[in-house]
């Protein structure tokens, strides 16, 4: 295909299929410090890249191999990027490398790689390997030029290898690129971390201990900040934004007055590049002097150390990855000579194309703002999801005295409804706090409807929901019970208690309740105060959000059974697993599961399928059996067909495979809504939740003195996250875009992302890439409804 065809104007339908890699080469390499997740996105490259028809090299040793080339540059095949999808660190090595620093070095390197006919290049890596790549792009017809006079290669090479396509992806786990909302490999080790905080937070409440935790991160404070949001740290020291003058005394009061609530421990979490004001280094062991000198408490230091770029990728990292992957092949096949280095990010939940030069600059000046001790600009340029972090982290941690908290006199009722899912109970955490700092009285609602209907009602404090947001489950209690029986005694209830305000976090069910009460406010007036709805539900299916509260931690489940399955079947060869997964009518687990696992094939309701389907997926299956990965996956979501169950499709494989692969199946069951949340989890339940407060705070406020009902639509609504906003959406609108007889919505982001896991399973299919090809700029003004929505 000509490789300046223009791109296709938004709203026309633009398929893989136009897009062709025949004859070209791409090389993809890993730079910097590894993190997890970086294989994934390698093995989402090479399948992409050969299944489009180009040729793709592993570069081995970052571009320390592309200088030495040799045995480093080594076309790679479809199987030499299997099973590592769960492996963390990059298989193709990395290491920094101070020749490719000289115009020497990047010489060798462009000899090498047109020697092979490289003329794109995909890197992983943080800002430093993207700069380098930029340079080796700009200098790259000079490099070539020079090569000719000294009778390297011939003119012919120049001509034909012309120009350098360059793709960045960034593969870091501080999270400190500008630009992207999550770098691969961030996510990750907030899952060590978090595993680390669990584990020392039963050691330190026996003991009533005092911990200090030094996390990675020298010059941005993501870990640390995201960490102590999700853990509810006492104290939190970063590198953006220094504690102000004075802060021993007041850090010392804020511990002490924790004790004097009875809290047994205290957790200080640190970042490695914590400074004060003045730019001077903050580090573990001073502050536990200071605790120890000033407060005599039993204190510890831990310092997590590599353990965060360690372990397998998460789910979310795995996604992230393979999305990017195959985003960044698609961006080289699209480039032009005129196009500039850029790098995939994510934008809220949306893959994007931004200009690597811009990234870079971005990034290069928060430091420069920290340098020169501008924090609030440091701050700021991290983004909008940094910036939401540390505010949302300040208002739960810091309770002011109660006499300075202006009183509103309203009541506000927290309720849970529906099957529980991990995550509720940081979001009913922070929605208790963020009430509190608002002057409200928060009220606990137990036991879901029925629970309101009873009068199963007490306020609850903000002490009550100290060390809440690690907790799996529902400490509230949740049933799935609808209101529409019980109106008259939840009016009655609502009176008694004068419910002002009501945030429900649950899941289909709590949205069906907030459709019935929104029904029923002609009859009964109590129910004319502002409503709004959380998503939370492992099954992700609630119309008017992308993501649910719980999908991650469910998601991690399958992924990490996947894995040990498939190190089972790996074992035995030649077995193919069937595993059933949760979910109701909605596929999100089973195909998000199946892309994060690697799976064959994942049957989803969906997408229809027949006979002729599972025919096609077991001959693909023992075509497999032929190569050297004898073994296979295959997810079926548990309501994905009335007929062909699980033990149906069992069944069928055992015969059809006879003599070419044996069959095992596994149902996951409940063990999918257990289980402690995942840092993601416990991040967006709590941003989400607090965010979901202020509305009703905002909402109370307009009405104040005036005595008027809430009964506008807009006045009971979900609050969700959809593309890159976070929007409030009346719940009578969304009505219409929802299937009620299969609880799902009738529009679903994630099938968009279906090929994928086709694609980087060998299966050829039609895969719509028109979303993709516009270069964005950084500054972009967002879209005019809604506001940003940072995950």
């Amino acid at each position: 295909m000509d490789s300046n065809v223009p791109s296709t104007p938004r709203g026309s339908l633009k398929l893989l299929e136009h897009l062709s890699g025949a004859g070209k080469a791409i090389g993809v390499l890993t730079s910097g410090g590894d993190a997890q997740g970086m294989n994934a996105a390698v093995r989402a490259v090479v399948r992409m890249g050969i299944y489009v028809g180009a040729r793709v090299y592993f570069i081995y040793e970052g571009y320390q191999g592309m200088v030495d080339g040799g045995p480093n540059i080594v076309e790679a095949d479809w199987e030499s990027v299997s099973s590592i999808l769960q492996v963390g660190g990059t298989i193709i090595g990395s290491a920094r490398c101070k020749a490719f620093r000289t115009r020497e070095g990047r010489l060798k390197a462009a000899h090498n790689l047109v020697h092979l006919g490289i003329t794109n290049l995909c890197v992983i890596g943080g800002d430093g390997s993207l700069t380098g790549a930029n340079i080796f792009r700009k200098e790259w017809s000079g490099l070539l030029e020079e090569l000719a006079q000294s009778g390297k290669i011939d003119e012919e090479a120049v001509q034909k290898h012309a120009y350098l396509n360059v793709v960045g992806m960034v593969g870091s786990i501080d999270n400190d690129f500008c630009g992207t909302d999550m770098t691969i490999g961030t996510d990750s080790a907030l899952h060590r971390i978090i595993e680390v905080v669990d584990a020392i937070m039963t050691t330190a409440q026996s003991h009533q201990r005092t911990f200090v935790l030094e996390v990675m991160g020298r010059h941005c404070g993501y870990l640390a900040l995201v960490s102590a949001l999700a853990c509810g740290a006492d104290w939190v020291f970063l590198p953006e934004s220094p504690p102000e003058e004075g802060w021993e005394e007041h850090m010392c009061i804020k511990l002490s007055e924790n004790r004097a609530r009875k809290k047994r421990l205290n957790i200080i979490i640190v970042a490695e590049g914590a400074i004060d004001t003045q730019n001077r280094p903050i580090t573990s062991e001073k502050i536990k002097e200071l605790v120890v000198t000033q407060l005599g408490y039993d204190t510890r230091v831990t310092i997590l150390g590599h353990v965060q770029r360690g372990g397998t990728p998460s789910a979310f990292d795995r996604i992230l990855a393979s999305r990017m992957g195959v985003e960044a092949v698609v961006a080289l096949l699209e480039a032009t000579p005129e196009t500039p280095a850029c790098v995939v990010s994510l934008s809220g939940n949306h893959a994007v194309r931004l200009p690597l030069v811009e990234c870079v600059q971005m990034t290069q000046d928060v430091q420069k703002a920290m340098d020169e001790g501008r924090f609030k600009d440091a701050v700021r340029l991290r983004g909008r999801s940094f910036e939401s972090n540390l505010n949302t982290y300040k208002r739960l941690a810091i309770k002011l005295p109660d006499g300075q908290i202006p009183k509103s006199n309203c009541n506000v009722a927290i309720i849970n409804v529906g099957a529980p899912a991990a995550g509720m109970n940081a979001a009913v955490r922070s929605a208790v706090r963020t009430g509190i700092a608002d002057g409200h009285r928060m009220l606990a609602i137990y036991d879901g409807f029925d629970g309101l209907a009873k009068g199963q009602i007490k306020e609850i404090s903000w002490a009550d929901v100290g060390g809440w947001t690690g907790q799996g489950g529902s400490i509230l209690g949740t049933k799935r019970i609808l209101p529409g029986k019980y109106l008259e005694k939840i009016a009655a209830q609502m009176r008694v208690h004068n419910i002002n305000a009501l945030l429900i976090i649950g899941g289909f069910e709590a949205y069906l309740g907030l459709l019935e009460l929104s029904a029923a406010r002609e009859r009964h007036e109590e129910f004319c105060v502002p409503m709004v709805m959380v998503p939370a539900t492992v099954s992700n299916n609630v119309p008017g959000s992308d993501f649910s509260i719980g999908a991650d931690t469910a998601l991690n489940t399958i992924t990490d059974t996947c894995d040990r399955i498939k190190q089972s079947a790996s074992g035995t060869k030649r077995r193919v697993f069937i595993i059933e997964t949760m979910g109701g009518y909605c596929g999100y687990l089973a195909n998000m599961g199946g892309l994060a696992a690697g799976a064959d094939a994942a049957y989803i309701f969906e997408e229809p399928f027949d006979i002729r389907d599972l025919q096609s997926n077991v001959e693909h299956l023992t075509e497999k059996m032929k190569t050297t990965i004898q073994r296979g996956l295959v997810l079926r979501n548990e309501s994905c067909s009335e007929n062909y169950t699980t033990d149906f499709i069992y069944q069928l494989y055992s015969e059809e495979g006879k003599g070419v692969f044996d069959c095992r199946k596994n149902v996951l069951g409940h063990m999918q809504q257990g289980g402690a949340p995942s840092p993601f989890d416990r991040n967006f339940g709590t941003k989400i939740s607090a965010r979901a407060m202020q509305w009703i705070t905002t909402k109370l406020k307009e009405s104040q003195g005036k005595g008027r009902k809430f009964v506008t639509d807009d006045s009971i609504c979900v609050l969700g996250i959809s593309k890159r906003n976070l929007l409030f959406q009346p719940v009578t609108e969304l009505k219409k875009e929802t299937d009620f007889e299969h609880r799902i919505p009738k529009e679903q982001w994630w099938l968009k992302l279906r090929p994928l896991m086709k694609i980087l399973a060998k299966y050829k299919t039609s895969y719509d890439v028109s979303d993709s090809g516009q270069l964005e700029h950084l500054h972009h003004p967002r879209s005019s409804h809604g506001e940003p929505a940072a995950i």
